[in-house]
């Protein structure tokens, strides 16, 4: 399936900004499944590209002079359905995806519940693990206004309630507590009717007989030639789209628009 994605950002502030500095994880990569043919980010700043811990392009953009305003698009194609080569993440030590977080950490409920809905923490395959999913988006009923994107998998967990973001740390959370590599990944997902209009988010988990899978759990099923991958890490804080900090601007106000179209491929 080859896809064209358009994802704008636009930032307003009440007053003039002095200084702005985001980190922008808004580039695909080749591989899981992927191939970018054709992507850029417009700006109105100077952007520095490198790749961080966990592989992902990174591109720091610093805004130095007044500004009441920032737009970022990012566009392109990408193809998906393909084979192609590892990810450079996927070079890092298994037992690092083990790590907890302030987001991932699992309280004795958590625990408790994993542990519960796959039977122990022994012999657990990709269908204990669709079965967790699904106990999960059942327990974190999706429901917007009820969490921040401070809310930790814990509190999400407790209060029954919360985002996509929230469905997925919650996720993680499970997995790390059976002894299951698990990290957060961050992308765009393609729906026929358009429906929706932002970035979207799943995790991989690494089982010991198959490897790495992807799971889609807001939609309670496997990745597949709908979804298109920015960035990964440990939690949302690690693969977010745009992270950073300003001084000045008063109030602001942010606008996010994503449009994924599915395009017609030539015939060879």
């Amino acid at each position: 399936m080859l896809l064209n994605i358009e994802h704008r950002t636009q930032y307003i502030y009440s007053e003039p900004v002095n200084y702005t500095i985001q980190q922008l994880r808004l580039t695909p990569q080749d591989g899981f499944g992927q191939h970018v043919k054709r992507w850029e980010i417009r700006v109105n700043g100077h952007l520095q590209r490198h790749a961080d811990t966990f592989g992902n392009i990174v591109h720091t953009l610093v805004l130095d002079g007044a500004h009441d305003e920032i737009t970022i698009v990012a566009v392109g194609e990408v193809e998906t359905g393909v084979d192609s080569a590892a990810h450079p993440e996927d070079n890092i030590p298994l037992e690092f995806y083990l790590r907890t977080t302030p987001l991932t950490q699992a309280d004795e409920a958590i625990k408790t519940f994993a542990a519960k809905t796959v039977g122990g923490a022994q012999a657990i395959d990709a269908l204990k693990l669709e079965k967790l999913m699904k106990a999960v988006i059942k327990h974190v009923r999706y429901k917007k206004g009820t969490t921040a994107i401070g809310t930790t998998a814990a509190e999400a967990f407790e209060q029954g309630a919360g985002v996509g973001q929230d469905q997925t740390h919650v996720f993680i959370s499970c997995c790390r507590s059976l002894g299951l590599p698990a990290r957060y990944v961050s992308g765009y997902l393609f729906t026929h009717d358009s429906s929706l209009m932002e970035s979207h988010a799943w995790v991989d988990v690494c089982l010991a007989d198959t490897g790495w899978i992807s799971l889609d759990v807001s939609n309670a099923c496997r990745t597949n030639g709908m979804h298109v991958r920015l960035a990964a890490g440990l939690d949302y804080r690690d693969a977010c789209p745009i992270s950073g900090a300003r001084v000045g601007g008063g109030d602001e106000k942010m606008e996010v628009n994503v449009i994924v179209n599915q395009m017609q491929q030539s015939q060879q």
